[in-house]
């Protein structure tokens, strides 16, 4: 199974990923868990990511694609796995693509079995979620910003999914548990 995770910050994405990655038994590959460690490491990419995040904008698509591709050639990534924080975009999208043709064998990302969750939850409901999480990135301004930047650069890609037939949508306004339910019962529909 190969998942991508979508929808604006404080859907629950990396929530979801956990809980059905370790009921799956696939990792769960949070870009913005690798992001906020390497940061915390003091690495040359947490540096410059760093910069990125604190103003709320995304990190370049370049910096994102090398730490994806370093992760999906590990081992425990070739029986399947749950992609959370990218891609954010429909050119890192198409990369991806490529990136799975070539860790694939050669088939592209709309002939494989990936498929593209989308969370949807209003912007007044996430504000609430994103504030109580405590980050010190994570405040009303930085919070707005990063909604806005996320309709104009990432929900593009949920008519690329869309339009390739790899889109389950779900309503992330509802409880844990309820949300769970409802992408295990659409995902083993559509796996």
């Amino acid at each position: 199974m190969q998942l991508i995770f979508m929808g604006p910050p404080g859907a629950g994405k990396g929530t979801q990923a956990q809980l059905l990655a370790t009921l799956w038994k696939i990792p769960h590959i949070s870009t913005g868990d690798i992001l906020r460690a390497c940061v915390v490491a003091k690495t040359t990419l947490g540096q410059k990511a760093q910069a990125y995040m604190d103003a709320g904008d995304l990190v370049p698509d370049q910096l994102l694609m090398d730490i994806v591709q370093e992760r999906m050639n590990q081992p425990d990534a070739t029986a399947g796995w749950i992609l959370d924080g990218f891609p954010r975009t429909v050119p890192q999208a198409a990369f991806f693509d490529t990136l799975l043709c070539d860790v694939g064998g050669g088939k592209s990302g709309k002939d494989c079995d990936l498929r593209a969750v989308n969370l949807d939850v209003p912007d007044n409901i996430l504000v609430t979620r994103l504030l109580s999480r405590g980050r010190q990135d994570d405040n009303e301004q930085t919070i707005r910003r990063r909604l806005q930047v996320y309709r104009e650069q990432t929900e593009p890609l949920i008519e690329f999914y869309r339009d390739r037939q790899q889109l389950v949508a779900v309503d992330g306004d509802r409880s844990m548990e309820e949300v769970t339910a409802q992408l295990q019962q659409a995902l083993s529909v559509d796996s």
